[in-house]
């Protein structure tokens, strides 16, 4: 999407700002990238600040008879979000450049590889001028909605894992055969082991009955010739078993605490799913992509979330640059290079668009055979 949204002209005043925590620095030039200043400015991230900048700027229009204003910042982190919704809600044109586009020009003003966040500032509206930038769009609530919860689920799914990872590492170190009896750890009857015999000296002495009855205080269908078959495979395992046995009370209380803090997340991530799903039936688009067979509610709301409304992009390929996955390819005379996915984009989006396709290709006939056609 970076293109040139409204012309540069020679009545615009260019601002550039770069963000940080606490305080901001903006410079300004004219349509041409002449600095406009003796000075750069710097504002607080509060309201006195942001009023500062505004009284700065007007200030400027007035002295050099600079009708329109256009001013850039860069999309990384989320400390430029108050600021640029407050200069938004103000009427004033906001623009996002390139990270990428301010680094490799970084050293075309002065020939120096230097950094200061006056210099950033400086690069921004530099790269302003040039007509490389792109409209800050804000999303319509309900998207706004949509990428909040699934960043909080992010967050969530990646607890998890680190959570998952450490009770199998435990369980490596303490019942090394567990993992042959139970392929999924996470099993509702492997979870009841865990918690009523979490080693193999706690298994030791206990019948296949006994066992089985360990598990109906956590799981209501724990017998059957499944459960006596697991059970049975549990017993015959944890008498061979070459487990750690030193410090067991230890490992024990934190196997317990683990376990605990896994089924808090479970619980946090199926609220979080079930206030996305009650989410997307507010989106109309969100139905026409359920209507995709392989394509799952949390895919849809990852494809809404990092894109926005789909009706915004012309084309199809303006998606796939959003996402970082356009082509690019190196050429040189005779040589030809390889032809590469350019990875600048929002890797969130692109991830799940990866995912979604890898289910597409093995659920729905349709896009199989685009697969198959393509490769």
């Amino acid at each position: 999407q970076n293109q040139r949204i409204e012309r540069i002209t020679t009545s615009h005043l260019v601002v550039g700002i770069d963000m940080a925590k606490e305080t901001q620095v903006a410079q300004a030039t004219n349509y041409r990238g002449i600095v406009l200043t003796n000075q750069h400015l710097s504002f607080k991230n509060t309201l006195q600040g942001f009023e500062k900048l505004q009284r700065w700027m007007e200030g400027l229009q007035q002295k050099h008879r600079l009708k329109s204003i256009i001013i850039g910042m860069e999309p990384t982190g989320h400390y430029g979000y108050s600021l640029a919704n407050w200069l938004v809600e103000k009427g004033l044109n906001v623009v996002l450049v390139n990270p990428a586009t301010t680094k490799r020009n970084k050293e075309n003003r002065d020939n120096c590889p230097s950094k200061s966040d006056p210099k950033d500032a400086l690069v921004i509206a530099d790269v302003v001028c040039r007509g490389y930038y792109y409209e800050y769009i804000r999303q319509a609530t309900h998207y706004q909605r949509l990428r909040t919860l699934m960043s909080d689920r992010e967050f969530w799914v990646t607890n998890s894992v680190r959570m998952q990872n450490r009770i199998v590492r435990w369980l490596d170190i303490r019942f090394p055969e567990y993992a042959s009896v139970f392929k999924d750890w996470t099993c509702p009857r492997s979870r009841a082991t865990l918690k009523e015999f979490p080693s193999p000296l706690d298994l030791k002495g206990q019948s296949t009955s006994e066992v089985i009855t360990g598990w109906r205080k956590y799981m209501s269908r724990a017998g059957g010739s499944t459960g006596i078959q697991k059970a049975a495979e549990l017993l015959s395992k944890a008498v061979q078993s070459v487990g750690e046995t030193m410090a067991l009370n230890e490992a024990k209380q934190d196997l317990h605490r683990l376990l605990e803090e896994y089924e808090r997340i479970v619980s946090i991530l199926n609220e979080i799913e079930q206030e996305i799903a009650a989410l997307l039936a507010e989106i109309p688009i969100a139905s026409q992509l359920r209507s995709v067979k392989g394509l799952g509610t949390i895919y849809i709301a990852a494809i809404l979330a990092g894109a926005g409304d789909l009706k915004q992009y012309v084309h199809g390929r303006q998606l796939l640059r959003k996402a970082g996955l356009n082509l690019a390819e190196s050429m040189s005379g005779k040589r030809k290079g390889q032809v590469i996915l350019s990875k600048r984009g929002d890797s969130t989006l692109r991830k799940y668009l990866y995912l979604a396709t890898l289910t597409l290709v093995g659920t729905n006939p349709i896009f199989r055979q685009l697969h198959e056609n393509n490769v």
